[in-house]
């Protein structure tokens, strides 16, 4: 694939697993696999890889466009140089910016088309918000990198995918902030991904209760009366078929699954617990309502066994065959 736009991988948390990850994927490509790019520090990829035994010749390009006629022999780098020598395990605020600074670069690439997505590793956040960052995520950040757009946050894999309405809050503050609009809104950006970047004609939502038992007509909340079952109405009416509440429970169970194409779920864990513990090493996060494709592994830094050669590359390869695979349906 000599002429396909590369995808662009970000490097992460300098202290984490991303750049082993970064190597690992590149030692794991296949004949007929997208190209990509690393926006990250290469001399600290050469010695990460030397460190960890990997065989990884490195390669600095100066641009996008550069990479494909690399790839097959060396991993690609565009060089975002780092303040200090990241220690495994231990981030430093010092290295919040060129972190921030591969995101938006990958972002602006993705935008004037030269990549045709992007893959984030992941951040340490308190790291780059003791550093004056005021997002509370990747998602937001290029929510607002993309202009604004609305975004929703879908964790997939390939027995389940689903959307968190709220995502980034303290569980009170999620109950506080949940609302018959926040979940339309979600449900609408849902839907309409799922059509564009996984060609899924008539998406099924399967919206999750918030209480136990849906609430059990009242006696345990009512939120599903007051603020859910008026959203699920209200997506029907905009044509988008909607199902629910239903009991988070019994949602995500092998017998319930094959009914709907997602769940849509009221809070961050309510959605993420039932995807890692189906499947932790081969979900995927991605960024619906983007102007472009954007897919993250589905774990964090693993700042515990950053630096031992033992981090798993299961989760950023299916990002990157998964941005692969929605870049194609955008004919990228």
């Amino acid at each position: 694939m000599t002429t396909a736009a590369p995808l662009a991988v970000t490097m992460g948390e300098p202290a984490g697993i991303g750049g082993e990850l970064s190597l690992k994927a590149w030692l794991s490509r296949q004949s007929g696999d997208r190209p990509f790019f690393v926006l990250d520090d290469p001399d600290r990829l050469t010695a990460l890889a030397r460190e960890l035994g990997l065989t990884v010749p490195i390669a600095e390009i100066g641009r996008p466009e550069d990479a494909a006629p690399r790839f097959a022999s060396t991993l690609p780098v565009l060089p975002v140089r780092l303040a200090a020598p990241p220690k495994p395990g231990h981030p430093d605020v010092a290295n919040a910016g060129a972190t921030i600074e591969a995101i938006e670069r990958a972002a602006v690439f993705a935008m004037a088309g030269r990549v045709a997505g992007i893959v984030t590793n992941p951040i340490q956040k308190k790291t780059l918000q003791d550093a004056g960052f005021r997002h509370p995520g990747h998602t937001e950040f290029l929510a607002e990198l993309a202009g604004g757009v609305e975004v929703a946050m879908m964790l997939a894999c390939p027995a389940l995918r689903v959307v968190p309405v709220t995502i980034h809050l303290s569980l009170a503050d999620a109950v506080r902030s949940l609302d018959a609009d926040a979940i339309v809104r979600a449900g609408r950006i849902t839907a309409m991904g799922l059509r564009d970047l996984f060609g899924i004609e008539r998406p099924r939502l399967a919206v999750a209760a918030l209480n136990p038992h849906a609430g059990e007509q009242g006696a345990m909340g009512d939120e599903e009366r007051r603020i859910i079952v008026p959203a699920i109405e209200a997506l029907r009416r905009e044509g988008i078929e909607a199902q629910g509440p239903a009991p988070a429970d019994t949602l995500f169970h092998a017998a319930a699954r094959p009914a709907y194409d997602v769940a849509l779920c009221m809070y961050h864990d309510q959605a993420l617990i039932p995807i890692k513990t189906i499947d932790f090493s081969g979900g995927v996060n991605v960024t619906l309502g983007l102007p472009f494709v954007r897919t993250s592994p589905d774990h964090g830094t693993a700042l515990d066994i950053a630096g031992t050669g033992r981090a798993d590359p299961a989760s950023v390869l299916a990002a990157l065959h998964m941005a692969d695979d929605m870049a194609r349906r955008r004919g990228a």
